[in-house]
């Protein structure tokens, strides 16, 4: 495993590089179990898994929880227990486990969805302060000026040259893209050719920050560069809600609220959270004839009167194959 800073530094990554994934945790155990306090893992929307939580039986357990979680948007605390009678009560999560050990381990489960990513363009008052207050909400922040302006804006902001954005958009993900957020506030300085480069590539919202008057003679600019009505019909010009702002941060503010009320967050993540549903993976699902738990088909199979079963470990499958008709009548 991993050690600690190594574990938060692949998850600081992560969370920069828009990733949607679970965190979990083993808060409890009762020995027998190869899990210890503090184990961790990071499973990922298509179900792949980095660390340790436990053995075969477990891990596919968590793995599976996880993925509810990252689809949920909520995080759980998930209890394996021998025998156990399976429960739920939205927050805890009770699964049997009548195979291997008679050990019991608690793991908790906290999903963390693709960060909310608003791209800001221009260098202007406005500009600044949606900027500023995505950030203070936690989303990820990408700023557009003119390759000049560069020098102008903060170093600790990731910043996309004008002249590129066409190539930055088309290197985002489907599901990047459908949750990113453009708001178009260079204020007359290069509204058009921004708009162009965005409208063609349909994100989740774009917005122009301008009079009512000014949006309608860009739509007619705009028309005119080959953007289509149907692409126009997606702007939102003037941007933001009516909230009789006047000054750079009540602007900023209306917009965003303009955001948030279009598409809300998914539920409350404890973590900051993001924005997008997660491209999650369905688990295929399969019955281990001698325990009866659920598992993923094909890690431990066999064959028996041309029929496959699958198994949560390699003791279930040794005792399947030593007596299959004992496991098949009960089954």
């Amino acid at each position: 495993m991993p050690g600690i800073d190594q574990f938060f530094g692949r998850v600081a990554d992560l969370r920069r590089e828009g990733e949607s994934f679970a965190i979990a945790t083993v808060v409890a155990r009762r020995a027998p179990v190869s899990s210890h306090m503090g184990d961790r893992a990071i499973i990922f929307a298509d179900g792949r898994m980095e660390g340790f939580v436990g053995g075969s039986c477990s891990r596919e357990i968590v793995r599976r929880q996880a993925l509810e979680a990252i689809r949920s948007g909520s995080p759980r605390l998930v209890q394996v227990r021998p025998d156990a009678e399976p429960g739920d009560d939205g927050e805890s999560v009770v699964v049997p486990m009548s195979c291997g050990s008679k050990g019991a381990v608690d793991v908790y489960i906290e999903p963390l969805a693709r960060a909310r990513t608003v791209l800001v363009v221009g260098l202007t008052p406005v500009a600044e302060a949606i900027a500023k207050l995505s950030a203070t909400l936690e989303y990820a922040v990408v700023r557009v000026v003119r390759r000049d302006e560069l020098r102008d804006v903060g170093e600790s902001e990731r910043v996309v040259p004008l002249e590129e954005l066409g190539g930055f958009l088309d290197g985002l993900s489907a599901a990047a893209l459908a949750a990113l957020d453009v708001v178009v506030a260079s204020q007359g300085h290069y509204d058009e050719p921004a708009l162009e480069a965005v409208l063609s590539r349909a994100p989740a919202y774009a917005g122009l920050v301008a009079s009512a008057r000014r949006a309608a003679e860009v739509r007619v600019v705009l028309s005119g560069m080959g953007v289509s009505e149907a692409e126009l019909a997606d702007l939102h010009a003037p941007a933001g809600v009516d909230l009789g702002a006047r000054n750079p941060g009540e602007v900023a503010l209306s917009i965003l609220a303009e955001l948030i009320r279009q598409r809300p967050s998914p539920r409350a993540v404890s973590s900051p959270g993001g924005f997008a549903d997660p491209e999650v993976v369905p688990a295929q699902i399969a019955i281990d004839p001698v325990c009866g738990m659920e598992v993923e088909p094909g890690r431990h199979a066999a064959e028996h009167a041309g029929q496959r079963y699958s198994f949560c470990c390699a003791g279930c499958r040794e005792r399947f194959l030593g007596d299959p008709a004992a496991y098949l009548a009960v089954s």
